[in-house]
């Protein structure tokens, strides 16, 4: 994380790995608030920024709102999903670079479909058209894509889905976004559709089993010194302020 969060990124991730999904969740809410008050040095979060950085205070408020539905806290999970639209809302009035907008459209279905909500057909509908409607504003839709504002609305449906894929990479880039960069508005809608069609299942199914994975930080397969204690995998994840197993995100032990 690049942003002042106070550590309770990390902090969430460990409760992740030691399966205290609602502890992971306020960790997440902790980190989330204090990027959304004071996201980086001398950044004031009430002006534009052309990067967003606020969105990773969102991303925070988003993976809290699914490590609560895992723990089977979902009255807090449908607080944290509102408060989430709510923030976002207010910071559509501030990000005003072109495709910012559509990207924290995109945020406003994604908090309703880890919270539960109605309504998130809709809302992805919402920002396919706002990408459609900024397409001519965009000069590299690639560019804006690496942006953290941009960054921040994949990192949990990338998270969610991990957990169902064996810890590997199961969103790609080229799943994300369209196939002609030339066509900003396809290429940057694609976000939109594809969650449609995909979130809501891969955050049931996690509910569903109980089980919330790290998110990937930097990984190592076949790692001599690491080894984890629940399923015998030598693959690692370096996330949180641990070792974890990057199958199935339990602490590795040292061997």
């Amino acid at each position: 994380m690049n942003t002042q969060d106070g550590g309770h990124h990390d902090a969430a991730v460990d409760a992740l790995a030691a399966r205290e999904y609602e502890e992971a969740g306020n960790r997440y809410t902790r980190g989330g608030r204090r990027v959304l008050a004071d996201p980086r040095e001398g950044l004031d979060p009430f002006a534009p920024d052309e990067k967003g950085w606020i969105g990773q205070g969102l991303q925070q408020l988003c993976a809290a709102t699914v490590a609560y539905r895992v723990a089977g806290v979902d009255a807090r999970a449908t607080q944290r999903a509102v408060e989430g639209i709510a923030a976002t809302r207010d910071f559509e009035r501030l990000l005003d670079a072109p495709g910012q907008g559509a990207c924290l459209a995109e945020f406003v279905a994604d908090f309703r479909v880890v919270g539960g909500l109605d309504g998130a057909d809709a809302a992805y509908d919402d920002a396919a058209e706002r990408y459609a409607a900024a397409a001519d504003a965009i000069d590299s839709p690639q560019a804006l894509a690496t942006t953290p504002l941009f960054g921040a609305a994949a990192a949990t449906i990338k998270q969610v889905a991990r957990g169902q894929a064996n810890g590997e990479i199961a969103i790609e880039w080229a799943d994300l976004h369209g196939s002609d960069p030339s066509r900003a508005g396809d290429f940057l809608a694609h976000r939109a559709r594809f969650k449609r069609q995909r979130f809501a299942g891969l955050v049931e199914k996690a509910v569903a089993d109980a089980h919330l994975a790290a998110p990937r930080g930097t990984t190592e397969y076949g790692n001599e010194t690491h080894r984890c204690p629940n399923c015998g995998s030598n693959d690692v994840n370096w996330a949180g302020t641990d070792v974890l197993c990057m199958r199935c995100s339990t602490p590795t032990d040292r061997i």
